[in-house]
């Protein structure tokens, strides 16, 4: 029976609820029988249109998401039974018949998640160009717009349209099946499903909301957290699938400190508080707990051999490690002490295995932890030196390396120095939070 109400908002609300949780496994189950996305996106977006359209005056169905899986299909069918297409693309008998079609009751939304996996694997197909498999999974599967992906991956808003456009006919045009690949395939497509799962968590670090206490997760967040652990068990033998489930694990069992931290602010804007001055007794020990078990997962699967995704088996994987420094820093919650030295040896594994300047730069700074500033300055000092002119220009377009420097400085006693490196790393981040954190910095020194 549908829930009645008086106007239009909480019906506008239950559609941008249903839209947040479940718009991508609704995606995949609608592209799925046809391989066409941008068909099935076209046909979710009418169904939104109609419920914001009738759910006010009718109210919200009990099971929003089966409504919308519903009339989106009817949708799809009125367009495969247009003139155009009874002309131009006859129709299979599955299609006519309406075969696959899902009665409303029958819709379990939490049963969704392979079919998602399926669409992130056909995003990360070989015929698709590399440089926008990502990309192409955070808007389908993950429900990122054009303009969000667009400045995350520093292109504009309407080429990263285009080009997103021009994947999804590949994808329609080349018939890519909507299935797990077979293991030999797993090392070309695994890698980039697992950066795109990722990419979700990372990019959806900031947005609104406060934390659910009973589970740590809120919005995407917790849907790459979902997408991750489904993944891991799918694959089973995968240790970078269960090392990237401890990875989110452990990150969204600091949430809750998180949270707090803005609460605490009395104002509308997030507070940035660096990870050490957290209060790590506001941290989710069910999650902590749960990050350990995973990790433990990911050792076990390592030890057992080489691996599908493209490891050679002779050291962990990039998400092992980020998720071994994230226990390391959990680890605090119960000892009461961050372990430097544990820190150094995993960065230095980290930066051999996957060497990004993140974690060059996350190493200088651990570097300057153990063995003193000066230490810290001469290996921060040390990236981008000698090397190509876009590197050295990536090096001074990275907030994080103006920001470590900037405390190693600090740490060093230059004050003069530390406050014109905390400026120049408040004007490269675009988060309020951190800006104003950076901004007191400098003018303390």
């Amino acid at each position: 029976m549908a829930a009645k109400y008086v106007n239009g908002q909480e019906a506008r609300l239950a559609a941008e609820r249903a839209a947040r949780a479940s718009y991508g496994r609704l995606l995949a189950l609608l592209a799925a029988s046809t391989g066409d996305l941008a068909g099935a996106e076209d046909a979710l977006s009418a169904a939104f249109e109609q419920a914001l359209a009738t759910w006010p005056a009718g109210g919200v169905p009990r099971n929003p998401e089966a409504w919308l899986l519903t009339v989106a299909r009817n949708q799809q069918r009125d367009s495969w039974k247009s003139a155009y297409h009874r002309t131009f693309a006859p129709l299979d008998d599955a299609v006519l018949t309406g075969r696959d079609a899902v009665l409303l009751e029958d819709v379990d939304v939490d049963a969704m998640g392979e079919k998602r996996l399926e669409l992130l694997f056909v995003c990360a197909h070989p015929a698709i160009d590399p440089g926008i498999r990502t990309p192409l999974m955070l808007q389908t599967v993950l429900g990122f717009d054009a303009a969000r992906i667009g400045t995350a991956f520093a292109v504009p808003a309407a080429a990263m349209a285009q080009r997103l456009v021009r994947a999804k006919k590949k994808i329609k045009q080349a018939r890519i099946p909507f299935t797990i690949p077979e293991r030999q395939a797993m090392p070309v497509r695994l890698p980039a499903v697992l950066e795109a799962i990722y990419g979700c968590y990372a990019m959806a670090w900031d947005e609104g909301g406060t934390a659910d206490g009973a589970t740590g997760e809120v919005g995407m967040r917790g849907e790459a957290r979902y997408l991750a652990l489904t993944l891991a068990r799918l694959l089973d033998s995968e240790p970078e699938a269960w090392g990237l489930a401890a990875l989110i694990t452990f990150s969204l069992a600091r949430v809750p400190g998180r949270e707090a931290a803005v609460a605490d602010s009395g104002g509308p804007g997030a507070v940035f508080r660096p990870l050490e001055e957290q209060d790590c007794g506001l941290w989710d020990a069910r999650l902590i707990a749960e990050g350990d078990a995973l990790l433990r997962r990911a050792a076990s699967a390592w030890t057992g051999g080489p691996v599908s995704s493209g490891a050679t088996g002779a050291s962990p994987g990039r998400f092992q490690l980020e998720a071994a420094i994230q226990a390391v820093h959990c680890a605090r919650a119960r000892t009461g002490a961050t372990d430097w030295a544990a820190l150094r040896t995993l960065y230095t594994a980290l930066v051999a295995v996957a060497p990004s300047l993140g974690a060059r730069v996350a190493l200088a700074a651990v570097i300057g932890r153990v063995d003193g500033p000066d230490a810290g300055l001469s290996a921060i000092d040390a990236i981008g030196d000698g090397g190509p002119r876009q590197v050295r220009a990536a090096v001074e377009r990275f907030q994080p390396f103006h920001a470590a420097r900037a405390e190693l400085l600090a740490g060093a006693g230059r004050t003069n120095e530390a406050s014109a490196e905390f400026a120049s790393a408040a004007r490269l981040t675009l988060r309020p939070g951190v800006q104003d954190y950076l901004l007191r910095r400098a003018e303390n020194g």
